[in-house]
């Protein structure tokens, strides 16, 4: 492997961390989570953590699902994007 090339992830992978960002509200956790929950049923509930930017304009929201491979994790991605609420998915 040359020094170029990502690491390669294999599947299933526990523990998968995610982070989510996006302009704050009082109910963007539970909005993430329900989006979340449609790719990732078995998302731990107690795991999700939630964190105020700064100046408190965003938030992320993180938590480790188990990926099932790199088609759930696009789909989750796109899911997350297309909502117009979220700025970043890490």
């Amino acid at each position: 492997m040359s020094d170029t090339e990502a690491p390669k992830i294999e599947f299933p992978c526990e523990d998968y961390p995610i982070k989510v960002i996006g302009r704050g509200g009082d109910d963007f956790k539970g909005f993430v989570i329900e989006v979340v929950q449609l790719h990732a049923p078995d998302l731990d509930l107690e795991s999700v953590t939630i964190q105020d930017s700064k100046k408190g304009t965003f938030q992320s929201v993180r938590f480790r699902i188990t990926a099932t491979g790199e088609d759930q994790l696009r789909a989750l991605h796109q899911a997350l994007m297309a909502t117009g609420r979220v700025t970043m998915v890490i």
